[in-house]
């Protein structure tokens, strides 16, 4: 629930994905049709969906520093069904890219191979609150943020801290 700008490039995809779920009250926007139709995925591949959208989370918890919220799939398992491509174009220009971009799991995947070639995706964290768990795109300059927001998250685990002592 977070004010910052969306994420970079690519990853303002996996971001979304992620923030489909508001943990806080369980609103999830995959069970609307057009929160579905935002990410291309269809009624029969909800669960799947679902499931890439966790696997994310936990990874992004741990770019954060914090372990998962609880068991999911590796991600690596479920990024094997989105294969990439090499393109070279006649200029000799590069381009990694999915085989099919249709499937939600290819477009993540890409995403995530470009960001990782252009050093962002360590970037993309999950916020620390266990209420909250929302993506957010650390432009910290030390890359140390832990809250999707200081004035929600942060000042609540502040205060936590403050009562406790």
């Amino acid at each position: 629930m977070s004010e910052r700008s969306p994420a970079p490039g690519g990853l303002e995809l996996v971001q979304s994905l992620v923030n489909t779920l508001d943990i806080e009250s369980g609103a999830d926007s995959l069970d609307t049709v057009e929160g579905r139709a935002r990410f291309g995925v269809a009624e029969v591949d909800l669960a799947r969906a679902r499931e890439l959208r966790e696997s994310l989370r936990v990874v992004l918890l741990a770019h954060a520093g914090h372990g998962p919220h609880r068991v999911v799939t590796p991600l690596g398992d479920l990024l094997a069904a989105g294969p990439l491509l090499v393109r070279v174009d006649a200029g000799g220009s590069a381009v990694l890219g999915a085989v099919d971009e249709v499937p939600l799991v290819s477009r993540v995947s890409a995403a995530i191979a470009q960001a990782l070639v252009e050093g962002t995706w360590m970037r993309l964290k999950a916020c620390e609150a266990v209420d909250c768990h929302w993506a957010y795109y650390d432009r910290s300059p030390a890359g140390r943020g832990r809250w999707c927001s200081m004035q929600v998250c942060g000042a609540r685990a502040k205060m936590r801290r403050y009562r406790a002592k």
